[in-house]
């Protein structure tokens, strides 16, 4: 099992999360952050770190945002691994 990135990241890609992770399994994409599920090791640690509360375990995940479990399995391989902060692209 694993964490998912769910909507509320989609065009604020904070990353406070990606900085506290153990194993960098946070991934960037143009408007958000994903998590590889298979490197995930469900530490929980980013759950607390993510200012805009989008990140949930896969089976918590709310039932308006289940695609995005498949979403992070698909795009994680897909984008380039983030292990430092970056300024969001939300605006402050």
């Amino acid at each position: 099992m694993a964490h998912v990135v769910t909507q509320p990241c989609v065009g604020c890609r904070y990353t406070d999360c990606v900085v506290v992770c153990p194993v960098e399994c946070f991934y960037e994409g143009d408007q958000m952050l994903y998590i590889h599920p298979e490197e995930c090791i469900d530490c929980e640690a980013c759950v607390p770190e993510c200012p805009v509360e989008a990140i949930f375990h896969e089976d918590n995940v709310p039932g308006e945002w289940k695609s995005f479990v498949e979403l992070n399995a698909k795009m994680a391989p897909q984008s380039q691994v983030i292990t430092e902060k970056k300024k969001p692209l939300a605006n402050d």
